[in-house]
């Protein structure tokens, strides 16, 4: 699959949010795929594993169709797409809440490569073959400040925290005291599982003690560049789950009955669903209106933090009424709903809070607070 960038925009021309025809169809081949291999009872099973990764899917995404490549220049074995086609399929792993690295890697490693223009590792995530994480804790806002290894005697000492996905990953990017970023072999560290809320996108403590690492840029502008990426196509992940929960929880309560009648037919049912409709359609403009930012680098800033201010709290309510609004099915483990809740909380803290997203997106356009 082969799908070119649709040019640069000017400041003044509004975007076209709308969905493309190749976007469409590239929906329908990764739904299709997530369908046949993602069911929610695999997902389950999966997690409650001592390999909570689906290796396998992820080799089916990233080698069948190429999508771990889609950042990547077709001259380095990628696509060439924009973060356009990234968010589509950002969507759809989202709906299905599915275990596998792709924002870590796909996304936020592969934009700091990008930043540092590394061929060699470039050409490894593009097949798929290699998969990469970037050694900052998934915490960590777009600017915010991150810790960084010693570097001493040519080799890395140092520990991170919440490090997503660091348990798949072949290479670690690790910023370093002399201002470098590092690809370090996984095997060179120490993985430790932290306990993680959402045990689809598990966290881990990374300790190097005398790691060897081949610097492969400069840690500052690549980390910002990755982590404002990842926090603007994080937003399409969090439509993904909302959309689910809407989806799912309109579909059982047209099934489900109560004194004979639907419990989606009642008044103050219908009020709830309107409310998160709307919250959803909304969600989508941000969403997609950063994700457009991104590939034509007009108001990115902007952009990324209004996604970032409005997605959280709009899929952890989302997912909360669909878990409620289930009844006791949704109390169960049994039911998928808990995982979309848990990865819309854990989503709501990565990569800066909507709090933290309000205060930047003030600062950005110069809004004083009262």
């Amino acid at each position: 699959m082969s799908t070119t960038n649709t040019g640069e925009r000017t400041p003044a021309t509004e975007p076209d949010l709308l969905y493309s025809e190749e976007e469409e169809a590239l929906r329908a081949a990764v739904r299709d795929l997530l369908g046949d291999h993602c069911a929610p009872e695999s997902v389950l099973a999966r997690i409650e594993s001592d390999t909570p990764h689906d290796l396998a899917l992820w080799k089916l995404l990233a080698d069948g169709m190429g999508l771990a490549g889609l950042l990547i220049p077709e001259e380095l074995g990628g696509q060439g797409a924009t973060h356009r086609e990234v968010a589509v399929v950002l969507e759809e792993l989202g709906r299905s809440v599915a275990p596998v690295p792709y924002l870590t890697s796909a996304v936020t490693a592969t934009e700091a490569l990008l930043a540092c223009a590394d061929a060699e590792l470039l050409r490894g995530l593009a097949s798929g073959r290699v998969v990469a994480a970037l050694a900052v804790g998934l915490h960590h806002a777009p600017g915010a400040a991150f810790p960084v290894a010693r570097l001493e005697e040519g080799v890395l000492h140092g520990e991170f925290t919440g490090i997503a996905d660091a348990a798949a990953a072949d290479v670690l990017l690790v910023p370093a005291d002399d201002g470098g970023l590092y690809a370090v072999n996984a095997d060179a560290v120490t993985v430790a599982p932290q306990i993680s809320l959402d045990l689809t996108r598990p966290l881990a403590t990374v300790t190097l003690a005398g790691a060897p690492g081949r610097r492969v840029g400069a840690a500052e502008p690549a980390v910002r560049r990755a982590l404002t990426a990842a926090a603007g196509l994080l937003a399409s992940e969090q439509l993904g789950v909302a959309d689910w929960a809407l989806t799912e929880t309109v579909r059982y309560l047209k099934e489900r009955r109560q004194f004979n009648r639907p419990v989606g037919g009642f008044q103050a049912v219908k009020h709830r669903l309107a409310q998160l409709w709307l919250e959803v359609v909304n969600l989508r403009a941000a969403a997609r209106a950063a994700a457009d930012a991104l590939a034509t680098g007009v108001d990115t800033e902007v952009a990324v933090a209004v996604a970032q201010a409005y997605a959280s709290p709009v899929a952890v309510h989302a997912t909360e009424e669909a878990v409620q609004l289930h009844g006791g099915i949704g109390m169960t483990w049994e039911h998928p709903a808990h995982l979309s809740l848990k990865r819309a909380k854990a989503d709501s803290l990565a990569h800066g809070t909507a709090g933290a997203h309000r205060e930047n997106l003030a600062a950005l356009v110069d809004l004083q607070a009262p």
